[in-house]
């Protein structure tokens, strides 16, 4: 990958280790800043981080900046929350606005999550 793609994702985190609640996140993390371009990667989320196979984490940053996690099935799955209670849910570099995690039944009816 060129330079530049290493370059924007150092950008990026920086930033999100001083961002402050999820509207922030979504827009360090829009689709307009991916640089694999515009509608590459995570069309569906709300945003998306493309330095997933980089040496630093979209974590680490937010845990830097304040943010607890408040649940999490793996590094590659979690939610965040910001310190004034905005929450963000990461899906293997997609980003989405608030606590998207899976509620699955249980054969009892109750939810597992």
């Amino acid at each position: 990958m060129p330079d530049t793609f290493w370059t924007v994702i150092a950008e990026q985190h920086k930033e999100l280790e001083t961002s402050h609640n999820a509207n922030d996140v979504i827009r360090i993390l829009s689709h307009d800043r991916n640089p694999y371009g515009p509608g590459r990667g995570g069309a569906t989320s709300d945003a998306y981080f493309a330095g997933s196979g980089g040496d630093r984490t979209v974590n680490e940053a937010l845990r830097t900046a304040g943010w607890t996690t408040i649940w999490a099935e793996s590094p590659l799955y979690y939610v965040k929350q910001a310190p004034d209670g905005s929450t963000v849910t990461y899906i293997e570099g997609d980003i989405y606005r608030g606590d998207r995690r899976a509620k699955t039944p249980e054969p009892d009816g109750q939810t597992a999550n």
